[in-house]
This record gives structure tokens, sequence and C-alpha cells, in this order.
């Protein structure tokens, strides 16, 4: 059943904008273009708010999401009499006769890990005083926060004696404790507890929460409420679930941490307490389309928390296109608006074998007939299977193709990333003597290895210096310039030693890369200055908290581990290291909030290295949207742009573009033009290179919300989904009969698109609308 609904006046102004006429869902919803606008609809909505409510109880949003909430809110606060600024709140329904004061409103912290230094600049704590107490200058006298070093526990101790190693066992609510130690922290435990349920109450003699924004984790959780809590649940110390350690491992140095760090949160029955409140949820980019459709189209149900919200009369979801891309609404809106597509002959077929268990030669006409959407394709007859299984046939001969007399630039936004996304494509391309190869690194990556990580090497690297193992610093010129020299020799010494079994070769060989660096960082000039330098940088990665920020010098570090990684990937195929470039793009700069890319610093440098490998086929991340790891956009917005610039100055008529995907998004059958077979061969080559090159990630520090386990374990786990998305197509027998061994050999599939260069900027035009309107 259509719905609509009565929304106020901004939102209105965007839902008359979002081209959809009306709703079917559980809770309202509004769909805008981009990920800013998402941000302005949620900051000129809280402004209308305030204006009725000027002494209002408020809960505002953690994390990456709300970027552009707080850009939006400051840029119309602080240029409230700005013409522009006037013309944009005229434009979208926001007509106030004088500037909102935000000193009247009451704000509550919905959430924060437990035991956490309020300080850290990871913890929720700092976030929302830095961000909305100091940056919208409201009054924090009037503000309920959560702050550990407030929370009295037994004996008037610090947590950081109750809980020496940050670890709180929750049994201990429910059973006999075991020493003395133990005493001290059930009757802390009892302490916290008494302390979640004064907040609670507090809460609820404010009335509750009259304006909540948030977003959703990646299990659909509200706040830390994650899927299965009661919805009637309040204050309380808890622990989180796999998918949301992952998603916090970032922010506390490692799911190491994260797996044991408990969190404070209200509860789903203290955000719905107040019945009048205004309750937003905001969410944007593909990865959120599943947990967005749970929520919407779902009755109350725990598994799904924000269901909770129908029973708020004034619940409502904003969410980008690609978050809104799985809603029943939205199917129905791309089959039946716009002209027919065999795309979307395709996307119905592929569906409907999914959806019935069906191969697609043993469907029936009335199968096609009686789907909703198959029902609509043009000439509808067993003929329209055919072509959807001669098309899916023509995408494996383009991924079986043998390219010859070929330039390749793979690239990559992080380490890892072209290997976890076409690994399988580009081997055999390789052995291939008249093609020529180059890889790529947009970005450093430092983000991808721990503090603890780094000071075991530090540590190693230091003990081999002092046994006298690391022979190169005794030659007279090595820290002028021969530091500068043969690290194609560590990367081989390190494949040597894989070849060999040996971990202590290994370790010998990384200590080597990491004393040429270091070198080269610090500018040293003998052996006592880089044992010097080794003890300093132990001591300052002793001394950081899990998630700090390093200074530069450390991230340079890190960053080259990373790059030494990604060399060993490709020497195992002849790859020299001149023919990998780390072009550590300015933009990637670990904060929270990371600038767009510029012109002189982040697109010159792609340039450059266009005008220099003159490659005849790139390859690149082609994610939607901007969300998520918004790197990967970012990194293709800086590609696009050089290719603009370089197209003026060559003719780049022949140039192919192969867009691809890996662990963070996934093409549909239909999206995608080339289909690559992958066998068990290509996946155990994958799994031994991956955990013997990537050794910042053998242990997953940054899992994927989806698996608990390495990145090479989801991508195959992905290509094996795909294959049997392709199997419902063809059947399994065309597989194992196939005449061909590589068809028949055949357990994964790899989708990506290849396109030209007008057709990917055409696209890449299309994408960057996602995210453009940047606040200035």
């Amino acid at each position: 059943m259509m719905k609509t609904s009565a929304f106020s006046k901004v939102e209105q102004s965007f839902f008359d904008a979002s081209g959809r006429d009306a709703y079917t869902t559980m809770i309202p919803y509004i769909v805008v273009p981009n990920v800013p606008a998402l941000g302005m609809l949620a900051a000129l909505r809280f402004l209308e708010w305030v204006d009725g409510n000027p002494e209002g109880v408020i809960s505002l949003p953690t994390g990456k999401t709300p970027e552009y909430f707080i850009k939006w809110t400051s840029r119309l606060l602080n240029g409230w009499d700005d013409k522009e600024n006037r013309a944009l709140m005229e434009r979208h329904g926001l007509s106030l006769q004088k500037k909102p004061s935000l000193r009247g409103l009451r704000f509550v912290q919905t959430e924060d890990f437990y035991p956490i230094d309020p300080e850290q600049h990871n913890s929720y704590y700092h976030y929302v005083t830095n961000f909305y107490i100091r940056g919208f200058d409201l009054d924090p006298t009037r503000a309920l926060l959560i702050n550990a070093n407030e929370i009295q526990l037994a004996q008037g101790k610090h947590y950081s004696e109750v809980f020496p190693d940050n670890i709180i066992d929750l049994s201990l609510r429910n059973r006999e404790a075991g020493s003395n130690l133990e005493k001290l922290q059930q009757e802390s435990l009892f302490r916290i507890d008494n302390w979640c349920m004064s907040y609670e109450n507090r809460i609820r003699e404010m009335g509750g929460i009259g304006f909540y924004l948030g977003g959703m984790g990646p299990d659909g959780s509200m706040a830390s409420n994650t899927r299965g809590s009661d919805h009637n649940s309040t204050t309380r110390l808890t622990a989180t679930n796999f998918e949301n350690q992952a998603a916090s491992a970032s922010d506390l140095g490692g799911i190491e941490v994260s797996r044991n760090r408990l969190v404070i949160t209200v509860g789903l029955g203290t955000i719905t307490f107040n019945p009048d409140g205004l309750t937003l949820i905001f969410a944007a980019g593909e990865s959120k389309a599943q947990v967005v459709k749970n929520a919407l189209e779902n009755p109350i149900d725990n598994l799904y928390p924000a269901t909770v919200l129908q029973r708020q009369r004034n619940a409502r979801f904003y969410i980008t296109e690609g978050a809104a891309v799985k809603l029943n609404d939205s199917v129905e809106k791309y089959y039946r608006e716009g002209p027919w597509t065999f795309e979307k002959t395709e996307r119905a077929i592929f569906d409907l074998c999914r959806n019935i268990n069906k191969y697609a030669h043993r469907l029936e006409l009335k199968d096609l007939q009686e789907d909703t959407y198959c029902s609509m394709i043009p000439d509808l007859s067993m003929d329209r299977v055919q072509d959807v299984i001669d098309s899916t046939k023509r995408k494996i001969e383009k991924g079986l193709l043998k390219e010859k007399d070929q330039v390749f630039l793979h690239t990559g936004p992080h380490h890892d990333d072209i290997m976890l996304g076409i690994f399988p494509c580009i081997t055999p391309q390789l052995r291939e003597a008249s093609n020529k190869f180059h890889f790529t690194i947009c970005t450093s990556g430092f983000t991808a290895v721990t503090n603890e990580m780094l000071m075991n090497y530090m540590v190693e690297t230091l003990a081999h210096v002092e046994q006298d193992k690391i022979n190169m610093i005794e030659y007279p010129d090595f820290f002028e310039k021969g530091y500068m020299y043969k690290f194609d020799k560590d990367v081989s010494h390190y494949l040597n030693k894989i070849a060999a079994n040996d971990e202590a070769g290994k370790l010998r060989g990384l200590c080597h890369r990491i004393v040429r660096v270091m070198v080269g960082i610090y500018k040293l000039n003998s052996r006592q200055e880089l044992e010097e330098q080794l003890r300093k940088n132990i001591e300052l990665l002793k001394s950081s908290y899990g998630g700090q920020k390093n200074p530069p010098d450390i991230q340079k570090l890190k960053g080259m581990l990373r790059e030494f990684e990604e060399e060993l990937v490709w020497a195992h195929y002849g790859v020299r290291v001149r023919d990998i470039q780390h072009l550590r793009l300015g933009f990637y700069t670990g904060d929270i909030f990371t600038p767009q890319p510029s012109a002189k610093r982040d697109v010159e440098p792609i340039l450059e290295m266009f005008r220099e490998v003159r490659p005849t086929v790139v390859s690149m991340a082609y994610d939607p949207e901007g969300s998520g790891p918004d790197t990967h956009y970012k990194v293709l917005k800086a590609i696009a742009q050089a290719l603009r610039v370089w197209k003026e100055e060559e003719d780049l008529s022949k140039l192919r573009i192969i867009g691809y995907r890996n662990v963070w998004f996934k093409f549909a059958p239909s999206e995608a033009n080339v289909f690559t077979p992958v066998s068990l061969n290509s996946m155990a080559v994958l799994q031994k290179s991956f955990k013997d090159c990537y050794i910042s990630q053998v242990n997953a520090s940054f899992p994927s919300y989806e698996l608990d386990g390495p990145f090479s374990d989801l991508s195959q786990q992905i290509w094996v989904e795909q294959f049997k998305w392709v199997q419902l197509i063809l059947g399994k027998d065309f597989f194992y009969e196939n005449d061909r061994p590589k068809i028949r050999a055949t357990h994964g599939m790899i989708f990506h698109k290849e396109m030209t260069l007008d057709e990917f900027l055409m696209h890449a035009s299309e994408l960057e609308k996602s995210v453009e309107g940047d606040v200035k």
C-alpha cells in the first residue's frame, strides 16, 4: 500500500525533489542524491526543530556519516545572514525570522566505549565535546555525558586499577568472585550498573530525547543496541557483536582491542521513551542497503533494532540513493521508469532463478509470467531466457581472453585492493612476455598497521642490529646513499625464505627493509643514531593507546611496511620494485574526516604516472557513492580527473578501463560485462600469497564485518557465491562437462566492468553526482 506522510516543510522540499511520490514501508523515508545532501537535509531539519524547541533534549551521532551534517549546520549558523545561505534555506522550506540559539538545548550522549579515557581522540566523549559542545556552542552545563572518569568504582579506585587489562567479565554479575581482584571488579561492576540506571533516570526526568539523529551499524544496530536487543532496553553496560567490533576496530586500534571492549549505551527503550520525539536515522551508500531494507520493510522484530521506531509517530529515515537501492519501492522504480533495457532483462531473470532456486534452462514460461518483473520483459518468451544464457557465455569468453602487447596499469586505493579484486584476472596476463605491467597504490595505507605490530618489528630490528645481523650498515657509504639501493634484494631475500620455510630468514629480510626506510625517513648518519631512533620509536609506540593518531614519521613507517608487502606479491611474477609506484596521496591523513582530493596534491601525481607509463589498460576500484571506505571513491575521483586532463594531451580512444570491486562492494551480474572463471588453484595461490606477503593483514586486525578472518577468505567466499549465480543461469553441467579444462576447473567467478575511456568518464560523472556539493 502506497503511503504519504505529514512531513515538515524542510522534509517536504526534499521529498518533492526525490522523484518519489509515496512509500510502502513501515516508516517514512526520504531519499537524497548524495552524501552532502544527506547532511544538508539533517542540518536543516535540526535547525527547523530547534526553532520550535529551543530548550529541547537532543542526541546527535558520532562516526563518519555526520561529517556533512556538522559542516552544513556550522556553515548555516556561522553565516546566517549570508545571502547564499538564506536563499538555500528559503529554497528548502526553512523560513525563520531569527537565527536559532542552541545554548538552551540539553545534549545527551548515547554511547561510548568502557573503559576508555574520555580525553582520547577515539572516545565518543571526545567526539561530542569537540564537534557538538564546542563546535555548535552548546552549553556544557546542560549536557549529559558518559565520562568514564566520573563513574565511581569500588574503594574509590580508577578503572585502570580495577580493570588493569581493560577487560570486564560480565559473568561477575551472576557468579561468585574467585579472588580479591574479582571481588573488587564485581563491586565496581554493580556500581557501573547503578550509574547506568541513574543516567537512564536523568534522561527520563527530562522527558526523554526530543531530537535523535543517528546512524545504523553493519548489523542494523542503533547506538550500540545490536541485533537481538530488547526493544524496551535501557541504559546499560554491555558487550557488542562481531559486526560492531569489526566496525570499531579502526577506532580502537584493531579487533584485538575492540573484541574485548564493552560499551555503555542507552537502550532502544530510552531512544523511544518520548512518544513525540523526532527520531531520524540516516544512512549512506550501498553497504547500508540491506540493513535499511530490513529496518523499513519488516514488522517489529528484535533482529532488526530500528523496527522499534514503528512505535514513534515522528520517526523518519533519511537515506541516499545507494542506501535505498534494495527497497521494494526502489526496485519497482528501477523497472517501471525509463526505457526497458537488456540489463533489466538480465537482472530480472538472474533474480528469478535465485528467488525460486531454479536453473535457467528449467524455467517455464509461466515462471516468467508469474514473476512481477520478468512479466514486464517486452516480447516475453523463452527466447529471452536464452538471450541471458548467451550473454552470460559471452561474458565468460571475455574473461578468458589472453591479452598480448598491452601495457597494464593496475591501480588500488589501498595495498591488497588489486589482489582482492582481480588477482586471478591478472595472473594469466602476467605470464605473457609481450605484456608490460605496472602497479600503483594510491594511498599510504598506514591505518591498517597496528601500533603493536610496528613496535614488535622495531624491537626485532633493534635486536638484529645489536646482534650484528644487518651487515649492510657496515658498508662505508650505507648511511650516505647505500640505503637507497637494493630494494629488490630485500624482496628477493624474503621470497627465498618463504620458499625455504625459514621464518627467521623472513624476519631478517623485513628488518633489512625497516633499516633502509628508517635511514631515509630520519636522515640517520650512523649505527648509533639508528639504534637510538629505534629505541625512541619503541618507547613512543609503547606509550600510545590503540587507535591513537600517529605522528607523520610513524605513519610513514607503517605505510612503507605496507609498500613492502605489495612489492612481495607482484615479485612472485617477476615484477620489479621500480614498476610498483607508491603515490601516498595527501588526502589520506588518518583523520576521521579526510579532505577531498585536490588538483595539485592528488591529481598531478596520477597524471604524471599516466604520462610516464602510457598504459593501454587501466584498472581501478569502481565503488559507488563515496560511502563505506570513502578512500576508494576519492581515489576514483582523482584518477578520473587525471584521465580527463591526459585525454586533452593524447589520443586515448583505444584506452580500456577495468572497473573492479572487492570485499566492500559487489557487482550484480547484470552490471558487469566480464566474468572471469576462478579455479581452486587460483584460490590457493591467492590464499598463500596473501598470507605470506600481507604480513600486517594475516591476523585480520581490521576485518570486514562480514567475516571474522583475513580478507583473502572473504574474497574467495564472494567469488564462490558469484559462481553459484552463474551456475543457475548456465547449469552445473556447463562447467564440469565443458570441453575446455579452464572451464571444467572453475569453482569461482569474478565480475568486473570493462569500459572505453569515454564510457568511464560518463560513469564517473554520474558517480560524482553522488558525492558532489562539498560544503565550503
